[in-house]
């Protein structure tokens, strides 16, 4: 599994009913699972992102199709980070000469 940290800024509609933001949230967890991913963690934030997850996915394929499908809702926009362990970016350390 590959894990990703998500950025999101709520848009103006997510931001109008910011009261259900909590119920979206748990929906969007179950909706990850459609697609094979895990939303393993979410914080509401203060500053530029209002809120920033942690998910887990099979694949990118997996993680860029739950992605879609969270943002086609209109109540966030997002910025993804791939994120390495500890031992994954020892590997990639390894590949170098």
């Amino acid at each position: 599994m590959s894990t990703y940290v998500v950025l999101a800024q709520f848009t103006d509609q997510g931001i109008r009913t910011v009261r259900n933001s909590a119920q979206r949230a748990g929906q969007a967890a179950e909706m990850a699972k459609t697609f094979g991913c895990e939303m393993r963690e979410i914080y509401w934030t203060l500053g530029k992102y209002d809120i920033v997850t942690i998910v887990e996915a099979p694949d990118e394929q997996s993680f860029m199709a739950f992605g879609l499908a969270l943002g086609s809702l209109g109540n966030i926009r997002t910025q993804t980070l791939r994120a390495m362990s500890k031992d994954e970016f020892g590997t990639v350390l390894g590949k170098l000469p």
